[in-house]
């Protein structure tokens, strides 16, 4: 009998008019940055998200650096992150001379833990930037409200929470900047790429300079100058055409992306939840007032050694399940920057036990359900 195909944790896939616009793109002859497609991008991102303004970018990381710039971070300053995120969340502000003050997370959705947000904000404190865990969102309300007592600036880290909802409002539109990430993982990918969203109109100018290398150029194509020049700091942030051609392709899919993932993410919870209860392994908590972006579908083991014997389990299977975050306050950079165990307990605990199983655009039923019989035959 024939070995079984594997089955990958992510495979991306065409689903539009990728190919198409590529090729409009090269053969049109406009293949650097900040043109036809591009436009295109920031154009259906604001349309949809109601944003005032949208900025695609080489990456999520060029989007919090852009963030990082544009609320002038300096030396000294202190950003508030939370210690289950990605590295280049704190990575953008840690350039500007930040040092990172870690958050720990909720115990259910994994997100910034609100109700120790304001214990956490001091005299140098410039920013906080919650991360939408899943693509479900933070308590932006009790987030919005600490911060704006306190003069502090909201950054959204919304990697993965792009058309996911917060009490029926889009992710992305409530801290002044927020971040999105198109890297071949994410629902909505180019292979690498970003944006930035900007709700705080008047940091839109200064961010078309900042992502042009710091020249007012935006201005002069416009008509508003005669020539451009260097005006302020920056760096090239603009994102190439052939990929924003390919990003365009796929938001145009948006709402069949998300319909299918939803199938997916439902499939998963339905088969699963009923067996993972009965073992005391936790599956993901999506509060009502959320409506969530279907980006991952997780199990939280009873322990570190049951999650690695659980990936091992699914390896045997041709099956590629993996963990996620690495605790940042106890990381080597981390711990330069004060961090230490037990600092944020719930990080650490759930980051031992946290597996993502394979989840893709193209996941067929099938092979859904192989990985849902293999999960099932795993003996604690």
């Amino acid at each position: 009998m024939d070995k079984k195909q594997s089955i990958p944790f992510n495979r991306s896939s065409l689903l539009g008019r990728e190919l198409e616009y590529i090729f409009q793109a090269m053969t049109g002859g406009q293949i650097a940055g900040d043109q036809t497609y591009s436009k295109k991008c920031h154009a259906l991102l604001e349309q949809v998200l109601g944003v005032p303004r949208a900025m695609v970018t080489a990456s999520c990381t060029h989007a919090l650096e852009m963030g990082a710039l544009l609320l002038d971070i300096q030396p000294g300053d202190e950003v508030i992150v939370p210690s289950f995120t990605f590295v280049t969340t704190a990575n953008a502000f840690v350039l500007r001379g930040a040092r990172i003050v870690f958050a720990d997370i909720r115990p259910d959705t994994l997100n910034l833990d609100e109700r120790q947000l304001e214990s956490l904000i001091g005299p140098r404190t410039k920013a906080v930037v919650p991360v939408h865990y899943a693509g479900v969102g933070c308590e932006m309300d009790s987030i919005g409200e600490i911060a704006a007592r306190h003069g502090v600036a909201v950054v959204e880290d919304n990697a993965h929470g792009l058309f996911g909802k917060y009490r029926g409002r889009w992710l992305g539109t409530f801290g002044c900047l927020a971040t999105q990430s198109f890297h071949e993982t994410k629902n909505i990918t180019c292979g690498e790429g970003g944006a930035l969203l900007i709700n705080d109109a008047r940091l839109i100018e200064r961010a078309e300079i900042i992502r042009e290398k710091g020249t007012n150029r935006n201005r002069f194509f416009r008509g508003q100058v005669d020539k451009y020049t260097w005006v302020d700091i920056g760096s090239s942030y603009v994102m190439s055409d052939v990929l924003a051609a390919f990003l365009y392709a796929q938001l145009e899919e948006w709402q069949v992306i998300q319909t299918r993932r939803q199938r997916i993410w439902e499939y998963y919870d339905q088969q699963l939840r009923p067996w993972a209860e009965e073992r005391g392994i936790g599956c993901p908590v999506v509060p009502a007032h959320c409506e969530q972006a279907y980006h991952m579908y997780y199990l939280v083991m009873p322990s570190l050694a049951a999650r690695q014997a659980l990936i091992a389990f699914l390896k045997s299977r041709d099956i590629l399940s993996v963990f996620h975050y690495v605790p940042l306050h106890l990381s080597p950079m981390g711990q330069r920057m004060g961090g230490r165990e037990g600092a944020c307990p719930v990080t650490e605990e759930k980051s031992e036990r946290l597996l993502r199983l394979p989840f893709h655009n193209r996941l067929s039923q099938d092979d859904q359900d192989r990985v849902i019989a293999a999960v099932r035959e795993f003996q604690l």
